[in-house]
């Protein structure tokens, strides 16, 4: 499954950056996503574009314009700004949905949800301020769909959405939307363990965004650096980019920041950049691994405690990323306690990348299967990934 005839090319990925093609590509996607079942395991991740055949295209996302047709049809429906509000309120119950629950229950609702936006952008009347204004919504609610489909582990899937609104976003000249959509591809590079890919993306945020960028989409792509840069073991890079972050979160204004950008508060910063000096952890040893690990401890802890009620998918993350710190740091017995208060939580919640982490800690605790302790944490976690399949 791809784009629609006419608009593929060699690379798999591209088309043109108009509103026509906008509007066919994310519908199509859209629609075939519609017809097939959910699934949390599967090949998808090998047929996802990377390297080149990712990045070249979407350069020209830095230099799209939208048109300027002012209407989609000269008989459809008229559609004003509060449709568009509309469209707005609907992404902000999807994304909270999403925060609570995780995206594999309701990604179908809002793949069928982004059907019935793009409907209006073709069918409907409306002038540039409004239809720039629903591109816009509609390419939000597109980054919403396509994080569900990543988080329910429809890789391939989901890389097609996030793509085919980015054409969106480009579409309504929305900058900011678009430096968005591309630090989720970023994510799911990252997790697809396509760290080079995973800068780049964030390299063409920052630049295809840079005079329209807020201090928390500032402080966002900075922290992800941080991250990226500690997988790859550049650890002085890692802490350079760290210390941007924090430089920009400071000029934060509260009540000043895009909806999408509202997960991006204190603790969610605190989280990524505690991440960010664990994995850092894992390439020193001696008195800088002690260092980095009580580091991520105090980021981590810091941010479990402050988390919003309603970010369940996130505590999951951190009690998985201080059991992580925990196994960096020697302590097994601390692992295995974060590790059973992540599994709480997964009653509520359902993530494939929840899953897969989980994975990666059975992993990294193989050199402790022979302790009472380690082997009941690798129990444990194999066990929940077996009824998870």
């Amino acid at each position: 499954m791809g784009l629609p005839e006419g608009v593929q090319t060699g690379t798999g990925i591209r088309s043109p950056w108009n509103r026509t093609s906008a509007t066919a590509a994310l519908s199509q996607i859209i629609r075939s996503e519609l017809m097939l079942p959910d699934t949390r395991t599967g090949p998808e991740a090998a047929d996802v574009h990377t390297g080149h055949d990712l990045l070249y295209p979407l350069q020209e996302w830095a230099l799209a314009q939208p048109d300027d047709t002012g209407t989609a049809t000269a008989s459809g429906r008229r559609i004003g700004m509060p449709e568009v509000e509309s469209v707005r309120q609907i992404t902000a119950t999807f994304r909270d949905l999403d925060n609570r629950h995780g995206g594999v229950l309701a990604r179908s609702a809002v793949l069928a949800q982004t059907d019935a936006v793009l409907a209006l952008l073709r069918t409907g009347t409306y002038t540039e301020t409004v239809g720039r204004a629903l591109f816009s919504a509609a390419a939000d609610l597109g980054s919403v769909a396509g994080w569900m489909t990543f988080d329910a582990g429809r890789h391939a899937a989901a890389q097609r959405i996030f793509i085919s609104a980015l054409h969106a976003a480009a579409e309504s000249g929305d900058k900011r939307i678009g430096a968005h959509i591309l630090q989720c591809m970023a994510r799911q590079m990252s997790h697809l363990r396509h760290i080079d890919d995973a800068l780049d993306l964030v390299a063409l945020a920052q630049f295809g965004a840079r005079r329209h960028l807020t201090p928390a989409a500032t402080s966002m792509l900075a922290a992800l650096e941080a991250r990226f840069h500690a997988i790859l073991g550049r650890t002085t890079d890692s802490e350079a980019a760290a210390g941007r972050a924090l430089d920009a979160y400071g000029r934060v204004e509260t009540g000043a920041e895009d909806p999408h950008m509202t997960f991006f508060d204190l603790p969610e910063l605190h989280a990524t950049l505690g991440m960010a000096h664990q994995i850092a952890a894992t390439h020193l040893q001696g008195t800088a691994r002690t260092s980095h690990v009580q580091r991520s401890t105090e980021l981590v802890t810091a941010a479990l405690t402050e988390r919003p009620p309603h970010r369940q998918r996130s505590k999951a993350f951190d009690h998985l990323g201080l059991a992580r710190t925990h196994l960096a740091g020697g302590d097994i017995d601390g692992a295995a306690e974060e590790t059973a208060h992540c599994l709480n939580l997964l009653g509520t919640v359902q993530s494939r990348r929840v899953t897969d982490r989980l994975g990666e800690l059975h992993t990294e605790a193989a050199p402790y299967q022979n302790t009472t302790h380690g082997r009941e944490l690798r129990e444990q976690i194999r066990a929940h990934l077996a009824a998870a399949q």
